[in-house]
């Protein structure tokens, strides 16, 4: 703080509030005398306090003030004013654990301990398809039967913030020889794949007999809605999700499971998003049997927390995902959800 650098000694024992002027102290100019009997010296925000001061009388406390004398107002200081060497890291400390995702506020406090250099993971590669012949690019004219490819699109957005090398590997056709050959050839160059579509019952799905030919599929199919049809497997040390094709199911596949595999690949230790309560704004319709992730919006109103999903919850409505802000989680052992009961919700900003 700025103020005036005295001995507490000095202040407490005789209650004087005239002090000696003896020099000044700033930031990366400090005072390096003795500080005797009843002297100070001017100090500045940041600055190193002299030797033998223990305490900082606020400038504001100023009654009058010379070049070599300053007089304060008579009162007691209920603090030192003082910052401690090691207030904030001191020797032995933990300043980044190992596995911990390295964020700004990590590299700042590396920085505030002179650190310039930590040793990292690699970053992994991540491929990126998606599936089936229907899909065109976004900008062209559509023929008929043709659907624009929205899932590579957000798949590779949603993966953006994560430390890892994306490859975009365009489309599979709906040929079986191509697909082995594209995931053969692809998996030899990445760490993890990821795929849209193809991995559902049709005559035309070959991605989950495809990692059954080529390599190992630890399983298929889940008791989830969105997100049922998921495949996951390994090709010659290359993991690969196979996620659903529904726009929905790919999205919340992604989010809940391949994303944060990524993210232990990239070395980080696993942290279970963070799960509030709130009470369903209206009635959600909900058969027994999986557990359901709906999006909904989450907002506080007169101090609780509510939540209401956005309307019909089909897995091709991409659309459920405009203005929301969390999913929620629907229990497979609940029925229907009845207004004002509490549900549990997963905000947006712990999964992307």
């Amino acid at each position: 703080m700025d103020g005036y650098a005295v001995r507490r000694i000095d202040w407490d024992r005789d209650n004087t509030t005239a002090f000696d002027i003896i020099g000044e102290s700033l930031a990366g100019h400090p005072f390096t005398g003795p500080l005797g009997p009843h002297q100070s010296v001017r100090v500045f925000t940041g600055a190193v306090v002299p030797p033998h001061a223990d305490l900082v009388v606020l400038q504001e406390r100023v009654r009058k003030a010379t070049q070599t004398t300053v007089v304060f107002e008579p009162h007691n200081p209920d603090e030192s004013f003082v910052r401690p060497v090691g207030h904030d890291i001191t020797q032995g400390d933990i300043v980044a654990e190992a596995a911990e995702q390295i964020s700004p506020f990590t590299v700042g406090t590396l920085a505030a301990a002179g650190i310039n250099r930590v040793e990292v993971f690699e970053k992994p590669t991540i491929g990126v398809f998606s599936s089936g012949d229907e899909l065109i690019d976004p900008g062209s004219p559509l023929a008929a039967g043709q659907i624009y490819d929205s899932n590579r699109v957000a798949v590779l957005q949603l993966l953006q913030s994560l430390p890892c090398r994306l490859v975009d590997l365009g489309r599979l056709p709906d040929e079986p020889n191509a697909v082995t050959e594209k995931l053969h050839t692809a998996a030899g160059e990445a760490d993890l794949l990821i795929t849209s579509g193809g991995v559902s019952v049709g005559d035309a799905d070959f991605i989950t007999s495809t990692i059954e030919q080529l390599g190992e599929l630890a399983f298929w199919k889940l008791n989830l809605k969105p997100g049922k049809p998921l495949a996951f497997g390994k090709i010659n040390g290359c993991y690969i999700f196979g996620l659903p094709g529904n726009p929905v199911s790919t999205i919340v596949t992604l989010l809940l499971l391949a994303k944060p595999t990524i993210l232990h690949l990239c070395g980080a230790t696993f942290a279970p998003p963070m799960r509030v309560q709130a009470k369903v704004q209206e009635t959600v319709a909900h058969t027994k049997g999986r557990t359901e992730f709906q999006r909904g919006v989450l907002r506080e109103v007169n101090g609780e927390s509510w939540v209401h999903p956005t309307g019909d919850q089909s897995s091709n409505r991409l659309s459920t995902f405009h203005g929301a802000n969390c999913l929620v989680e629907v229990p497979g052992t609940s029925g229907d959800l009845q207004r004002a009961q509490l549900v549990t919700v997963i905000p947006f900003s712990g999964l992307l």
